[in-house]
């Protein structure tokens, strides 16, 4: 599917998913980068309408459930699909390769897996075999802005 002209257009027109406008960067970086075939995203958060959503760490008892977190995960990646968009267009990308979950987790919170699978189940559902990838989700103390997850992609394009 990825890779033909419109075709990750129509399938998130399928879906029913609008890429939200790129969010700003809150530091001295830029949203996503080209270098040859491969774009590379800087850490998205999951802001929707400039704001998070929640703040916290992840785990049970903690400010943020871990199936909120999820939710979370999905929003931080399209907001970094948005970043690929801006870039260089959606449908030039040809395979998702790598993707970067940070949880900011509770003491003793060891989901991070779990959170962030909110990334690689909508990227699959948008790529299809395509949007299988390499992963890392990865446990911290703590996220800009106090964010509960970030998310960041590298992926292959046209």
């Amino acid at each position: 599917m990825a890779g033909d002209t419109g075709k990750v257009s129509a399938r998130l027109t399928e879906l029913a998913i609008t890429l939200p406008p790129v969010a700003a960067p809150v530091a001295a970086y830029v949203p996503a980068v080209q270098a040859g075939d491969l774009v590379f995203t800087s850490g998205q958060l999951p802001f929707t309408d400039g704001a998070l959503p929640a703040t916290g760490a992840v785990g049970e008892g903690a400010a943020v459930t871990p199936a909120d977190a999820t939710s979370y995960a999905r929003t931080a990646t399209l907001n970094a699909l948005a970043a690929i968009d801006d870039l260089v267009g959606i449908d030039n990308v040809r395979q998702i390769v790598k993707v970067v979950g940070f949880v900011a987790s509770a003491p003793g919170f060891g989901g991070q897996p779990a959170v962030v699978n909110g990334a690689s189940d909508l990227l699959g559902e948008i790529f299809g075999e395509a949007g299988a990838h390499a992963r890392s989700a990865v446990g911290v103390a703590e996220l800009p802005l106090g964010s509960p997850v970030e998310v960041e992609l590298i992926v292959r394009v046209a």
